[in-house]
């Protein structure tokens, strides 16, 4: 190379290259994301039932009273959560909607940076704005921002907790997730990670600690607990056919026989039970993270799929899981990991409804597009849980016959190390 081909074709590193790339992007789909998107809205609004409770609390008015007929977003949170969220009523209900939204984008940017770290990589390398580009490309993340819900808080508690109980701090990781399961109980599965490493079920104590105790003194606040008890507790216990991406939710809505959607959630769990049982025994010690991250991508993908609710930007929380796909022992270095992930977190929309004026149009392939439309996250969340299993059931096979095949050692023989 001439000294003018240095200057012609100037030698950039890779991650640069990278980073040059995704930062800007990034950046502009953080701003499309909250300040475009989320602020305008659209017509489902999660956050106006939410306001509403926290204005009724505040004023001491009833906060359970709704109807559960309809099929619009209702006011579900505890009244331990009630109380976490009352003050978002102290400012009118747009600004207020605004600072939420902030605050979102704040958890959801905060969560990157925690993984990147987790994993090992500074908040300069490629690794945090390919994290961020990734997020905010999801539809978890847009919709999240959209509807104005509380799971990018969820995220950072969760995030929180699995880094906290890398450090080994089980009371701050029992704090962390002990104020999202305030409000909403989706992180509950991962309480057994705790139970699994050493010294760390510390951690249970302030995770359901918290919770009793906000509960116990909200539930002297709020006049109409007995509503909560009696309407709203048993409308959480239901698994609705609508807006439910579960098995249960899904096979009601097609008709499903109960016998069917009962073997599809036992052979969830018999896989999530395989690949627990795996990372334990043989990941929990050689790569904690990859453990920790795994294991919480398969507790809650399967009460995603086996539970009563399973909602599609629920899949925020899969991200760790995702995560490991830069460490060696993932068991997402696969496509067909990935072409689930892709049926989970696409913002892609396979049908939609239309504009008035373009009625009179044919509309193609509608009935594959309102099925893809309403099947891509089950089958997104459910290819993901497979692929884990079949890459894990693989090397557990491949370790037995390993062990099968090699030779043992004669007793009495003298190993010398090098």
């Amino acid at each position: 190379m001439t000294i003018a081909d240095r200057y012609l074709f100037p030698r950039v590193p890779t991650e640069r290259i990278i980073k040059s790339i995704l930062w800007p992007v990034s950046i502009m789909m953080i701003f499309h994301r909250s300040v475009v998107l989320a602020i305008n809205g659209d017509r489902t609004d999660d956050f106006r039932p939410v306001y509403e409770a926290a204005l009724r609390f505040v004023r001491g008015q009833t906060v359970y009273g709704e109807s559960y007929v309809n099929v619009e977003p209702h006011y579900l949170y505890p009244p331990g959560g009630t109380l976490l969220m009352a003050p978002i009523a102290y400012l009118d209900g747009e600004r207020s909607r605004w600072v939420f939204i902030a605050l979102s984008v704040v958890a959801v940017v905060i969560s990157a940076y925690l993984l990147t770290k987790l994993f090992g990589y500074a908040a300069s390398s490629w690794v945090l704005p390919t994290v961020l580009f990734f997020c905010f490309l999801s539809e978890s993340v847009t919709n999240t921002l959209i509807y104005g819900n509380a799971n990018a808080f969820v995220l950072l508690g969760l995030v929180l907790f699995l880094w906290l109980l890398h450090l080994e701090k089980p009371w701050l990781a029992g704090v962390a997730i002990g104020i999202t399961l305030t409000v909403k109980p989706v992180l509950l599965p991962v309480l057994l990670l705790p139970l699994l490493k050493k010294g760390m079920w510390r951690a249970l104590i302030p995770a359901l600690g918290i919770p009793v105790v906000l509960n116990a003194i909200a539930w002297q606040l709020i006049p109409d607990t007995g509503n909560f008890m009696e309407k709203t507790f048993p409308y959480l216990r239901e698994t609705r056919d609508y807006y439910n991406s579960s098995i249960g939710g899904l096979g009601g809505y097609y008709g499903l026989a109960s016998w069917l959607i009962v073997a599809l959630q036992a052979m969830f769990v018999i896989m999530a039970v395989f690949g627990l049982w795996f990372l334990w025994r043989y990941y929990r010690e050689k790569d904690e993270v990859l453990w920790l991250s795994a294991s919480s991508g398969i507790l809650l993908c399967t009460s995603f799929l086996v539970g009563p609710l399973g909602q599609g930007y629920y899949s925020m929380l899969l991200f760790p899981l995702i995560m490991t796909v830069i460490r060696p022992g993932s068991p997402v270095r696969n496509w067909p990991a990935w072409l689930g992930i892709y049926g989970c977190l696409t913002f892609d929309k396979y049908f939609t409804v239309r504009d008035k004026h373009l009625e009179h149009l044919p509309y193609n392939w509608e009935g594959i597009g309102r099925n893809m439309q309403y099947l891509t996250v089950t089958w997104g969340w459910s290819l993901l849980m497979i692929a884990v299993f079949f890459a894990l059931l693989w090397r557990y096979l491949d370790l037995r016959e390993t062990e099968k095949t090699a030779a043992p050692i004669p007793r009495g023989a003298v190993t010398v190390e090098a």
